[in-house]
């Protein structure tokens, strides 16, 4: 948080919090809600100052009952979660991940996958959900622990099951290089193995299918305000 937020807290601790005024839609945008009615899942208002966004951005967190707040200067503020605390979106260079705030998600411990189909994260940064734009980026570079794609195998994965997968953007990215320059049998086989040594190095993390009420409760955060 910003230090000048930091201080206005120490100066003014007892500033009752308040809710039903911001909301986060689906796609990482903070959304206005002028008469306090976030609560009744209206859409709200765009929020178009890139100074008052950027703001929010640096001073958003996690409360200890799982609630997700800005903190306004001494007031806490609680968010309506559309779908989860962060949108993740594929970051400028193609290499990873980052939240809809502008931060890098780290190691990712584990990926879920609900009834719509929508992918979640446990990251460092915290607990989100991609951003659909950049959805099938993301799932094309999900591999099984053999180097095989691992998309087939998702589609197929029944509620409560769990599959283990890497996430490796970088191989993702070379396959079609490589398949151009080989025979599409060969270009396959090659893949699958430069896959299959790169996940012994990488971070491999289970996949799991279920509601998006569970979810939320196994990442730790609540949807209302």
């Amino acid at each position: 948080m910003d230090d000048a937020v930091l201080a206005a807290i120490q100066r003014w601790p007892d500033v009752p919090a308040v809710s039903g005024w911001l909301s986060l839609d689906q796609r990482g945008r903070w959304r206005l809600h002028p008469n306090g009615d976030a609560d009744q899942g209206g859409p709200g208002e765009s929020i178009t100052s890139p100074a008052i966004l950027a703001f929010i951005d640096r001073n958003y967190a996690r409360a200890d009952d799982g609630r997700w707040f800005f903190q306004n200067g001494p007031q806490r503020v609680y968010v309506r979660l559309d779908a989860a605390p962060y949108i993740l979106r594929v970051n400028g260079d193609g290499s990873g991940l980052q939240t809809h705030t502008g931060l890098a998600t780290g190691r990712i411990s584990g990926w879920w996958l609900d009834e719509d189909g929508r992918l979640y994260a446990d990251t460092d940064a915290g607990p989100g959900m991609l951003d659909g734009r950049d959805m099938p980026r993301v799932l094309d570079a999900l591999f099984l622990a053999d180097g095989k794609p691992a998309l087939e195998s998702l589609a197929a994965l029944p509620l409560n099951g769990t599959l283990a997968v890497s996430y490796r953007p970088d191989l993702a990215a070379s396959t079609p290089a490589t398949a151009a320059a080989e025979t599409a049998e060969t270009a396959d086989i090659a893949a699958a193995t430069e896959t299959a040594n790169a996940n012994k190095a990488a971070d491999v993390a289970d996949v799991t299918h279920a509601t998006r009420s569970h979810i939320a409760q196994a990442l730790g955060y609540a949807t209302g305000c």
